[in-house]
């Protein structure tokens, strides 16, 4: 009986042998392959990773660093392209490859070209330009999600909100996010929310993919209802290096939904501790300002205390004698004010005084016994005592008779 020996082979040995054969074939070697760059990514360490497809297959594609230095223009999804390269095997991973030596442009796709025109047509019209974008709330009252409920997308931005902020109110809008159907949900899910008064800030997006995959975020549709918004919206399609049409017209442009639920929900703990420090600030400063005014007071000895007492009487002092010198000023000219209407008064008496008529030789007679000014002779009767009062003393003397009428009165004039 002839014993036939087997041998066992190692995973690492089966895939250096198919690495082998591959790398030997002339034709794998050395070929150029025309398709379109779908999942292009640029890793830190400046190696390039996309595939090249078509409609009859994929091809994972690697270009190293040393390679990809001397590209003269940058890959991007949707781009037709035409590679040269070989074929092999990546051994740790067991993966087949395409190692890219060589890219070249070879036209654009349908869908890059239409991304292109319209991303011209609606510049043009400014949907883009700065001074359009609304400014995102520190803190909104309510956060407005528009994307698939089933998705990644909508798993991780509640997953982010609830760490960062758990009591933050977030309403969904479901809406599909690729397919024919997509474009319009979103726009009625963005009209929906805008009727809202609570919600002041939304969130739309998807998880990475394909161009294709994306295309519902590239529409004219999508575009005008994002730019038409009362409220401000962030667009998070895709990963960080996906980039769309609503990530230029919206407010703000987030790489990823995660990233979107950072940016709009600020984290509790900070604002928090921020509310802490404003409060300690301004019992310091408050505390600053007694003790300043605390230290004024007390500097403020009994030789300064005297010395302002000083200074305040002396300037009272000043303003009593200020006051003091109009007063007898004025009671000055009320004087003599007064005195000469006294003295006109004293002068109009005494023209009419009796004394200045006696002055000029004129006489008064009055009853001796009554004292009563006679004017007229019928007023006595012979035999009456009456007083003569004359500019030097006085007669007294008897009424020998009367008579009515004096030769100087019944005279003619």
């Amino acid at each position: 009986m002839t014993v036939i020996e087997r041998r066992i082979y190692q995973v690492g040995e089966v895939n250096a042998y198919l690495r082998s054969l591959l790398e030997a074939d002339p034709l794998l070697n050395d070929l150029w392959v025309r398709g379109e760059i779908s999942n292009y990514k640029r890793h830190s360490s400046g190696h390039l990773y996309f595939t090249l497809k078509d409609e009859r297959g994929r091809l994972r594609c690697v270009m190293f660093r040393s390679r990809g230095r001397g590209l003269s223009f940058l890959p991007s999804d949707g781009m037709r392209v035409l590679a040269r390269g070989y074929v092999s095997i990546y051994e740790r991973d067991g993966l087949c490859q395409f190692y890219v030596e060589e890219l070249t442009p070879d036209g654009q796709g349908a869908l890059y070209q239409a991304f292109c025109q319209l991303k011209e047509r609606l510049q043009q019209e400014g949907l883009f330009a700065p001074e359009h974008k609304k400014d995102i709330p520190l803190l909104p009252r309510r956060v407005g999600v528009i994307t698939s409920p089933t998705g990644a997308a909508w798993r991780d931005l509640i997953t982010v909100i609830r760490r960062r902020f758990p009591e933050m109110p977030v309403v969904l809008a479901p809406s599909a996010v690729q397919g024919e159907d997509a474009p319009g949900e979103i726009c009625s899910a963005l009209q929906a929310l805008n009727k809202r008064e609570d919600i002041d800030v939304v969130i739309v997006g998807r998880g990475g993919g394909s161009l294709e995959e994306l295309w519902a975020f590239n529409t004219v549709e999508v575009a005008r209802a994002i730019f038409c918004s009362r409220i401000p919206v962030v667009s998070a399609v895709g990963h960080e290096t996906d980039h769309t049409i609503s990530d230029l017209v919206a407010d703000l442009r987030a790489p990823t939904p995660s990233a979107a639920a950072e940016m709009v929900v600020p984290l509790r703990k900070e604002l928090e501790r921020k509310v802490c420090q404003c409060q300690e600030r301004m019992t310091r400063c408050i505390h600053q300002k007694l003790q300043g005014a605390q230290d004024d007071i007390c500097s403020y000895s009994v030789k300064n205390l005297g010395a302002l007492l000083y200074r305040n009487a002396f300037i009272h002092k000043q303003e009593v004698g200020h006051y003091n010198s109009r007063l007898l000023q004025r009671a000055q000219l009320t004087g003599e004010d007064a005195s000469m209407k006294v003295k006109a008064q004293a002068g109009k008496l005494e023209a009419l005084s009796p004394l200045r008529v006696l002055e000029r030789g004129y006489s008064i007679c009055i009853d001796a016994v009554s004292g009563e000014l006679i004017q007229d002779s019928g007023m006595v009767s012979k035999g009456d005592q009456v007083s003569v009062i004359l500019r030097k003393g006085s007669l007294d003397c008897e009424v020998k008779g009367t008579k009515e009428e004096t030769a100087w009165s019944s005279s003619k004039i």
